[in-house]
């Protein structure tokens, strides 16, 4: 009976990756960041301890699903993908309101915490990320180091929009590399400005008059 406790106590990386929704790869990540905790066996086996995992499958639970956005498509015609981290709910309204009057279609997504995006990032990053820095548990200082080395920003741009100065940044480690930081109030302009820099770049579809 003990030996049944314990087998339901962890998973595999591929078990993991399975319930997840992520690549093995993600999942050696995350528990690499300290995202996941886990445990070797003496054969260098890693093992994902299950309540880490089902910890952050309930911090993505009541967050929108959104396979079109997060699921990268060889599609010329597909509009540009928008993943927005902000745990301010008055603030991902204006981001809706406003990017749906974009002069370029674009499928968004907004999340309250770093958890879920990370689960959806993993799942296939889109093409443009913006984030707050200031998040309850993790932060986006924490989100955005984790996703550092991960495979599905190859063709992400990241975006942060803040009410942190560059001092306060600093002070807090700084961000990676490549990551254009914007301070609020949201300048929605330089925003469609880099969205459709991007869309021009990967031929995207534009809106026509």
């Amino acid at each position: 009976m003990s030996s049944e406790v314990i087998e339901k106590s962890f998973c595999t990386t591929r078990e993991t990756a399975t319930l997840l929704g992520v690549s093995v790869g993600t999942v050696q990540l995350w528990v690499e960041s300290g995202l996941l905790r886990a445990w070797k066996t003496a054969g260098g086996h890693r093992r994902v301890m299950r309540d880490s995992v089902e910890r952050l499958l309930r911090k993505v639970a009541d967050q929108p699903a959104a396979p079109s956005l997060i699921e990268r498509q060889s599609n010329p015609s597909r509009k540009l993908s928008v993943l927005i981290v902000e745990d301010d709910p008055n603030l991902l309204r204006l981001y809706d309101a406003q990017l749906s009057n974009w002069s370029i279609p674009c499928e968004s997504v907004g999340v309250d915490n770093a958890f879920a995006a990370l689960l959806m990032m993993g799942r296939g990053g889109p093409d443009l990320l913006i984030t707050d820095l200031h998040m309850p548990e993790m932060d986006g200082f924490g989100m955005l180091r984790v996703l550092h080395k991960a495979p599905e920003l190859t063709n992400t741009t990241i975006v942060v929009v803040t009410g942190l100065d560059s001092a306060a940044i600093a002070a807090r480690g700084g961000l990676p590399p490549g990551i254009e930081v914007l301070s609020k109030p949201i300048p929605f302009d330089r925003l469609l400005q880099i969205a459709t820099e991007i869309a021009v770049k990967n031929n995207l579809l534009l809106k026509t008059a």
